[in-house]
C-alpha cells in the first residue's frame, strides 16, 4: 500500500490492529501490558470516537509502517489520522488493606471495561504438549504483576472503586480452567455474586462449556449478564494442533452448549472468540460464523496477535485484507441476524476494542 493511498476508517483500524504501531512515547496514556491473559502487548487508543487496542510490544509493531507521534498517526511521515490515549485509571493507585495493588486484581481494558482473570492458572498451562500454544496466562503471575486467585471480596472492592473513580460501565470475568467438570463456572458464580452485591455493574463471565448445563442457569442467577465460551479456532484439525487438550471439546459440542446457553441468557448475550490468522481459511471461519449467528451467538473475530514467550510468538498476524474478507460479510451476517455489539450487556463483544468488527456492523464511517 502506498504511503499516499487514502484509508477508510475500517481500513485504518484493520491496518493498525494487524501491523501494530511504533510509539514515540511508550509511557504515554494508560499503561500497556506485556504478557498475561487478555489483550497483552497492546495499548488502548481512541480514534474516530472508537477505542481500539493496538499491538505495540510485538515484533511486528517494531517494523510497522504506522507510528503514533503525540496525537498524530503517521505513515511514511504523512499524518493520516488523529488519536488520543486513554487515561491511566485512578483505581490503579489504590491497594487492599493487606497491601495487594488493585491493578493486580483487575485491569482496565479499552476505555470503560474492568477485566479480571479470577484464577490466573490453568490445568493445562504448564504442559506445553497439551496447552493452548497462544496462551500466556501464567506470564503476569510469574512476573509478580497479578495474584493467582482473586477472592470474591477483593473483586467486589476493586469493582466498586473502578465504577466510582473511573466510570467503568461493565466487567469481564475470565478464568483459567481449574478442572474438567464445571471448568471454572463455580468460581465465576462466587465472584459475580460478590461484585453484584457491592455495585450495580453488568458482568460477562467467560469459561469453557461446563459438563453440567445447569451451570448456565447458576451463572445467570449469580449476576452474570452475558456469557463467553471461546472456540478460538474453527477447523478441528487446527484446533487439535494448536490447542490439543481444549480441542477435546469438539466444535459440535460447543454448538450444543451455545444453544443451551442462549436459552438461558438470550439471543445476542452469548459470544465466542475466534482468532483469525492461525490457519483457518476465510471460508471456514465464515461458515462457522453463519452457524453461530443462526444460534444467536455473537462471533467476536479478532486478528491473532503473537505474544512473546509463547510457542506461537513468531507466528505472523493476519493481513488487513484477510480480516476485511472476514469482517465485511460477517458484518452483513450480524445485521441480518439482528445481533449488534451495542446490544450485548457486558463483555468483549460490547467493548469491541480488540477487533474492528463493530465498525462493519453499520455503514462505512469516514475519518
Amino acid at each position: 500500500m502506498s504511503a499516499n493511498t487514502p484509508l477508510s476508517y475500517r481500513q485504518l483500524l484493520n491496518e493498525l490492529q494487524t501491523h501494530g504501531v511504533r510509539l514515540n512515547d511508550p509511557d504515554a496514556g494508560a499503561p500497556s501490558r506485556r504478557g498475561g491473559a487478555g489483550p497483552s502487548d497492546h495499548k488502548a487508543v481512541e480514534i474516530g470516537g472508537r477505542v481500539v487496542m493496538v499491538p505495540v510490544h510485538t515484533a511486528g509493531a517494531g517494523t510497522s509502517p504506522y507510528q503514533l507521534d503525540g496525537a498524530r498517526v503517521t505513515r511514511g511521515g504523512e499524518e493520516i489520522a488523529r488519536m488520543a490515549f486513554t487515561d491511566r485509571p485512578r483505581f490503579y493507585d489504590l491497594s487492599t488493606a493487606d497491601g495487594v495493588p488493585y491493578s493486580h486484581i483487575a485491569t482496565l481494558h479499552g476505555k470503560d471495561v474492568l477485566a479480571t482473570t479470577v484464577m490466573q492458572t490453568c490445568i493445562r498451562y504448564n504442559n506445553r504438549k497439551v496447552s493452548c500454544q497462544f496462551c500466556a496466562i501464567g506470564q503476569s503471575l510469574e512476573e509478580g504483576r497479578t495474584i493467582a486467585h482473586k477472592t470474591p471480596a477483593q473483586l467486589a472492592e476493586v469493582a466498586k472503586a473502578a465504577v466510582e473513580l473511573d466510570g467503568v460501565r461493565h466487567m469481564v470475568m475470565t478464568t483459567g480452567t481449574p478442572n474438567l467438570e464445571d471448568r471454572g463456572a463455580k468460581v465465576l458464580c462466587d465472584s459475580a455474586a460478590a461484585v453484584r452485591a457491592a455495585v450495580d455493574l453488568p458482568i460477562q463471565g467467560q469459561c469453557e462449556p461446563p459438563d453440567d448445563r445447569a451451570w448456565f442457569r447458576r451463572l445467570h442467577d449469580s449476576g452474570i449478564d452475558s456469557l463467553g465460551m471461546h472456540l478460538e479456532i474453527a477447523t478441528p484439525a487446527l484446533r487439535e494442533k494448536i490447542m490439543p487438550s481444549k480441542a477435546s471439546i469438539s466444535v459440535e459440542q460447543y454448538l450444543e452448549a451455545f444453544a443451551d446457553a442462549v436459552a438461558v441468557f438470550g439471543r445476542g448475550q452469548v459470544s465466542t472468540y475466534l482468532l483469525a490468522g492461525l490457519g483457518d481459511s476465510v471460508e471456514d471461519t465464515l461458515a462457522l460464523c453463519q452457524r453461530l449467528v443462526a444460534l444467536g451467538v455473537y462471533p467476536f473475530v479478532v486478528p491473532f496477535v503473537p505474544i512473546s514467550g509463547t510457542p506461537l510468538e513468531h507466528h505472523p498476524s493476519p493481513s488487513a485484507d484477510h480480516m476485511r474478507r472476514i469482517l465485511e460479510p460477517l458484518g452483513a451476517l450480524l445485521r441480518d441476524g439482528g445481533l449488534r455489539s451495542a446490544d450485548i450487556k457486558a463483555g468483549c463483544g460490547r467493548c469491541g476494542a480488540c477487533s474492528s468488527l463493530s465498525a462493519f456492523e453499520d455503514a462505512e464511517q469516514t475519518l
